[in-house]
C-alpha cells in the first residue's frame, strides 16, 4: 500500500448572501419586520425548541406540554371560527344587496350627499357590494332605507 501526498488546491472564497428562513434570498439592506401575531408555526417552533433544550434530568412536565398543545388547538379553532364568521357576514351582505334590485333606496354618501333612486343592479367586485342607482355606484353600507316598488 502506498500513500499519495496531498497536493494543495486553491480555494476561491465565495460571497455569502443572507438567506431568509424559507430559503429565498433577501437583500442585505432589508430590515426584518417583527411578526405581530402568533400562528401555529411560531407556536410549534417554540414548543420544539423547548423540548430540544430541556434538561434531561428534569424533563418537561407532561401536563404543561398537554396544556400548551390544547392552547394551540384552541387558537387554531378560534382562527377558523373568525374566518367562517367573516365569510358568513360577506354572504349576508351579498344576499342583502341582491334583494335591493328593483326597490327604491335612500342613501347617504360619505360626503353627506343624500339621494333616492331605483336600485338597478349590484356589483360584488369589492369587499362591500355596491348597488347601482342611476349612474352612481352606492356602497351597501351607505343605503339608509328601502321602499317597496310601486304596484303595477
Amino acid at each position: 500500500m502506498t500513500i499519495q501526498p496531498i497536493t494543495p488546491q486553491s480555494v476561491t472564497p465565495q460571497p455569502v448572501t443572507p438567506q431568509a428562513v424559507g430559503g429565498t434570498s433577501t437583500p442585505a439592506s432589508s430590515v426584518r419586520s417583527p411578526v405581530q401575531t402568533m400562528d401555529a408555526n411560531v407556536f410549534m417552533t417554540l414548543l420544539v425548541a423547548q423540548m430540544k433544550n430541556q434538561n434531561p434530568s428534569a424533563p418537561m412536565d407532561t401536563n404543561q406540554m398537554m396544556s400548551q398543545t390544547i392552547q394551540l388547538s384552541m387558537m387554531e379553532k378560534t382562527t377558523e371560527m373568525t374566518t367562517n364568521s367573516k365569510e358568513a357576514f360577506s354572504l349576508q351582505m351579498r344576499s342583502a344587496a341582491a334583494q335591493l334590485v328593483g326597490h327604491n333606496v335612500d342613501y347617504t354618501l360619505s360626503d353627506g350627499t343624500t339621494g333616492t333612486g331605483l336600485a338597478g343592479s349590484v356589483s360584488f367586485a369589492g369587499s362591500v357590494p355596491t348597488v347601482k342607482v342611476g349612474t352612481l355606484s352606492i356602497p351597501l353600507d351607505s343605503i339608509s332605507g328601502i321602499t317597496a316598488p310601486a304596484a303595477s
